[in-house]
């Protein structure tokens, strides 16, 4: 089959997605066929930058545990890829001369010799990312696959920002002014009144009273419940 037939299912797959859910759902079904991967995982994060939704096929859950008592820190494939924000390739471990780190020990025991990681990017920000694995024997990753892959993350990113605004406007039914919506977000953030009369120029009077409105227009008695209601 050729490889846009390949693509095909999987680009339709995430466009017609009505969930989040169904999205993820359609990506990791038919993800892998498409990159001629062995395992493959999509991570969704949060507006905080953490992992909200972890998806993997074609490794066992031990290799997550022992994944995360390792720290994603010490991953230095996604690190890369979270700073650069571009498709970044494992480098094939029978290739290192270097000493391994704990990262690709893990690899080595769970037979992954090449790999790459792509961002999920929207809004500016960082929305998630996906990764493919192949086995010893398989050939590493060309152009052409990170291509294809940075042409999945393009199609993720646009449906994912869909949902989410389509889910944000129908559940979040407060008509908020921009400058509403600017102290929410600092509010948010752990800001203090005097910190966010600095960020907008305004006086922490103006702060304190443009507070009391939202609590009265959302039906909120505090800072902590505003922030609740409305992210």
């Amino acid at each position: 089959m050729g490889t846009n037939m390949r693509l095909t299912p999987l680009i339709h797959g995430i466009v017609s997605a009505k969930t989040e859910s169904e999205l993820r759902s359609q990506f990791m079904d038919k993800a892998g066929h498409c990159a001629r991967a062995q395992a493959w995982g999509l991570d969704l994060l949060d507006q905080r930058q953490q992992i909200m939704t972890s998806d993997l096929v074609g490794l066992p859950v031990s290799f997550c545990d022992r994944y995360q008592r390792i720290g994603r820190d010490q991953d230095l494939t996604s690190q890369k890829m979270i700073r650069q924000q571009i498709p970044v390739q494992m480098c094939s471990l029978s290739t290192q001369k270097q000493s391994p780190n704990r990262i690709q020990d893990l690899c080595r025991i769970y037979q992954i010799e090449h790999g790459v990681v792509a961002p999920i990017l929207g809004g500016g920000r960082l929305l998630g990312g996906i990764y493919f694995l192949r086995h010893p024997g398989y050939p590493s990753f060309q152009a052409r696959d990170l291509l294809y892959i940075s042409t999945f993350c393009q199609h993720l990113a646009v449906q994912l920002t869909t949902l989410r605004f389509i889910h944000h406007t129908s559940t979040k039914p407060f008509a908020l002014t921009h400058r509403e919506s600017e102290i929410v977000d600092l509010v948010a953030q752990g800001f203090t009144n005097r910190e966010i009369s600095r960020c907008l120029f305004i006086s922490t009077d103006g702060v304190k009273q443009a507070l009391k409105r939202l609590y009265k227009k959302v039906g909120v008695s505090n800072r902590a419940a505003l922030v609740a209601k409305l992210k």
